[in-house]
């Protein structure tokens, strides 16, 4: 028999804030968290100066040397959201939590520490390395560090699948918990941000390069939108198994009811419209639910001409034309790569049970190519649903799509 799958705790790190108030409370003020990034005006030949960096995040001081020598920025949030996720479940101190299982994505390790390795080949020498170089720089860098504070034993599920890492952690976790192989998993994805991370969507001609006007970009679905801006963040979430959670009194924030991944096997890095379209079916399908029952989707919504158009023209394959109310967070926060997805989860998940849900910044005229949808613009939007979608996609032709559902 399969088991029903709750969230009961959350955890953010984001451009939005560190906390979730303060982030779900940023979305209504309609200002993006976009800046120049001084730290990019110093490369040669680099079109874009942008960036959306975490804000109000501070290290705790129980976070001592020893605590992160095997530690870069990326697993310090991803611990520090997850240490806040367990605390807003109740759970943190308990020893359920050694049972626990981690599924957690980033799109890499930490880049500085990747560097030095470099630095060893370059100059011949070691000694910028260190006994916790390695693991700062592992793509599963997030999930052992996390398994490793809170000591957990159960199933450990890296997921380092570039901008569905965040998503697929959730996934995965969902999974788990659904076929009784756990109780509970810490999920989730993080990603701190790194010049050479916007050199690989620069070179791509895929970044913004409004540089004197940060507050105008990204333009999801816009037909002035010039490229993405690269953030970064961290989004814990604390699944359970539905008995487990009710016999402990916990709050639920939602449960998650469908989950679906499938690949393009086709482009690396060109969308493929049709098999968006089958993942949002497959979710749908494992939820036993009809497009009609969603309420809202959060798209991917990147800022690029390639993505904007394959998604919208795949939500509306499936959702049909103006059917279904849909907005990114994108264009806010910048696209935070493996963190995307569980950022972007839980700030639906708040929107569902605020009843209100943000609108797409600086979309202004929808571009003629992109699907004929219903774009929240020009101010958030009033709704009481029960379901809502969230959709990821990555590079290598990775879908995503979670199924979110009031209780």
């Amino acid at each position: 028999m399969k088991k029903r799958v709750v969230i009961t705790g959350l955890g953010i790190a984001s451009p939005l804030g560190s906390t979730l108030d303060s982030a779900f409370n940023r979305l209504k003020t309609y200002k993006n968290c976009v800046q120049v990034w001084e730290k990019l005006t110093e490369y040669d030949r680099l079109n874009t100066s942008l960036g959306a960096p975490v804000v109000g995040f501070e290290i705790p001081c129980h976070f001592t040397r020893k605590v992160t020598r095997t530690m870069g920025r990326i697993s310090v949030m991803a611990v520090k959201t997850a240490e806040d996720a367990l605390t807003d479940a109740n759970l943190l101190g308990d020893e359920i939590v050694k049972t626990a299982g981690v599924s957690y994505g980033s799109s890499m390790g930490s880049m500085d520490a990747l560097l030095d390795f470099y630095s060893m080949c370059i100059d011949k020498k070691v000694k910028l390395l260190n006994s916790g170089s390695y693991i700062k720089m592992m793509p599963q860098t997030a999930a052992v560090n996390i398994s490793l504070y809170f000591k957990t034993n159960g199933r450990l599920i890296p997921t380092s699948t570039a901008c569905t890492s965040g998503s697929m952690g959730i996934g995965y976790a969902y999974e788990a918990i659904k076929d009784g192989y756990q109780n509970i998993m810490i999920a989730g994805g993080a990603e701190e941000i790194h010049p050479t991370q916007v050199g690989v969507f620069d070179t791509l001609y895929a970044t913004s390069s409004k540089n004197s006007t940060p507050n105008l970009t990204p333009r999801p679905f816009d037909k002035e939108r010039d490229g993405l801006v690269i953030g970064e963040g961290a989004g814990t979430l604390i699944l359970e198994e539905y008995e487990n959670a009710i016999k402990r009194g916990a709050k639920i924030y939602a449960e998650i009811v469908g989950f679906a991944t499938n690949t393009d096997g086709n482009h690396i890095t060109n969308p493929n419209k049709d098999k968006m379209a089958d993942v949002m079916r497959l979710a749908l399908n494992s939820a036993n639910l009809n497009p009609s029952d969603i309420g809202y989707i959060n798209a991917h919504g990147t800022g690029t001409i390639n993505g904007d158009i394959a998604e919208s023209k795949a939500v509306e394959d499936v959702f049909g034309k103006n059917n279904t109310p849909i907005s990114t967070i994108k264009s806010y926060t910048g696209h935070t790569l493996g963190a995307c997805g569980a950022i972007e989860a839980i700030l639906s998940i708040m929107m569902m049970n605020n009843k209100w849900f943000s609108p797409n910044l600086n979309l202004e005229n929808v571009d003629e190519n992109c699907g004929e949808l219903d774009y929240i613009m020009n101010e958030g939007r009033s709704l009481d649903v029960n379901c809502i979608m969230t959709n990821n996609f990555a590079f290598g032709g990775i879908n995503t799509s979670l199924i979110l559902k009031r209780i």
